[in-house]
């Protein structure tokens, strides 16, 4: 397979980490003469770029590869591989499983994609799941040079050390590990050179992050909005255990740092907190966010919860419904549990299903509740909106509150990438509308 004129197409599934990989994969392949192409029917390559947090992850993939056996059978050429942390979870039972997949590629591996192909030309069917000792980071290619939307999320940091009992994190992204700083200084200011206004931060704990000349988050972030040009900056996700209190004084001191933390708890009874191996108690973490909100008091907080973990009683789910009533969040995902393969609450007992369902209902009414009660408050405040691309209707723009709301407003004109003054007018269920000041 040589590459030239050849299509790509890239289906992402998942978190912003996947769709950053999904941008250097597409850059990575560039280089081999690839182009990208929104559908996959005329692809020549078509790679599914997984992810494993959800249940039944690997089988809703399998599920896929199957709808795309079809183009394979009318178009023998077509290469299909398979990316992500399910390609790390599952491996050669991939290549074993789906015939029609011709390579498969974990999340540290991206930047051997070249060198794939050039196997699979060979006739081979290659498999790269392993930790390699080099810095993936080092060797993914820049995403290639062009106009870009003004939001864009820039990975800093990746795996995870906590090895909380529910998540698959640790062992399909590995152990932490740290960009340098100045490779992601450098990558900050090609993406303002392209039209950013806006970076989000990312890792999987990215809070975490130390890079190997001892840089933390607070100090990059500080670092970060010295770029001109550069008018906001988000990060997530965070673990409570690394919210120090150079990055809480960080979200008072430097107007760039937006005002918005997502710093998941999962539950808010202890006990249940040991069973997740959280590390922390619903005390701690409550006293973390006075903390928090006392540096930043207008901060919007944003969570997550997962209903129906092995072993919980009622009255520990009652405790969550505490500590939500205790923090008011402007917004939260929650979830009920399901056990990931490998992991150590797996094989515990369930919580009944109608009893964890009927327990997310009440859980997910009090967080829509707050959630309405904070976009409600935002109704005759006057916000700094970023513009980030057209609406439906003509001359409708819609863009991003410092506090994260989808905004909706006539603006009259295409002003992609400037930030404006909009006056709140109305909220919906999940945005805010307004009019230029």
């Amino acid at each position: 397979m040589s590459g030239h004129d050849k299509k790509l197409f890239v289906k992402t599934y998942g978190c912003q980490m996947n769709v950053y990989d999904s941008e250097r994969m597409t850059s990575a392949l560039a280089g081999r003469g690839y182009v990208t192409t929104d559908t996959p029917d005329d692809a020549d390559l078509i790679l599914l770029n997984t992810c494993h947090i959800r249940e039944k992850a690997a089988e809703k993939v399998y599920s896929e590869i199957g709808r795309l056996k079809p183009l394979k059978a009318d178009r023998p050429d077509l290469r299909i591989g398979i990316a992500g942390c399910v390609a790390q979870a599952e491996g050669e039972v991939i290549l074993d499983r789906a015939p029609a997949v011709d390579l498969v590629v974990g999340p540290q591996s991206y930047h051997r994609l070249p060198e794939m192909l050039d196997r699979m030309a060979r006739g081979e069917r290659p498999l790269e799941t392993d930790f390699p000792v080099e810095d993936k980071f080092d060797h993914l290619p820049a995403v290639k040079r062009g106009r870009r939307a003004p939001s864009a999320f820039l990975t800093v940091q990746e795996g995870c050390d906590k090895f909380c009992a529910f998540c698959v994190v640790p062992y399909t992204r590995g152990a932490e590990a740290s960009r340098p700083a100045d490779q992601v200084m450098r990558e900050a200011r090609d993406m303002v050179a392209q039209g950013v206004v806006e970076v989000t931060l990312l890792g999987q704990n990215v809070n975490a992050y130390r890079d190997a000349d001892g840089v933390t988050l607070a100090q990059l972030v500080r670092r970060l909005a010295e770029i001109d040009g550069l008018d906001r900056i988000r990060y997530t996700t965070s673990h409570p255990n690394d919210m120090d209190a150079d990055l809480i004084s960080a979200h008072a001191e430097v107007p760039a740092l937006m005002p918005y933390l997502h710093l998941p708890v999962q539950a808010g009874s202890d006990r249940v907190l040991k069973g997740m191996n959280r590390k922390h108690t619903a005390a701690e973490y409550v006293a973390l966010i006075e903390r928090v909100r006392t540096a930043r008091p207008d901060i919007a907080l944003s969570g997550d919860f997962i209903v129906g973990f092995p072993g919980e009683t009622e009255e520990d789910f009652q405790a969550t419904l505490d500590l939500i009533a205790a923090v008011n969040y402007a917004q939260a995902y929650s979830f009920v549990y399901s056990p990931r393969p490998g992991t150590p609450a797996a094989g515990r007992s369930f919580v009944a299903p109608e009893v964890a369902s009927e327990r997310l209902q009440r859980l997910q009414a009090l967080l829509t509740e707050q959630q309405y009660a904070f976009q409600s408050a935002m109704i005759g405040r006057v916000l700094p909106v970023l513009l980030e691309k057209p609406g439906r209707l003509p001359g409708q723009m819609v863009g991003k509150s410092p506090y994260l709301h989808a905004v909706h407003l006539d603006a009259g004109a295409d002003m992609t990438g400037r930030i404006v003054d909009v006056s709140i007018t109305a909220t919906g269920r999940n945005t805010l509308s307004g009019v230029l000041v």
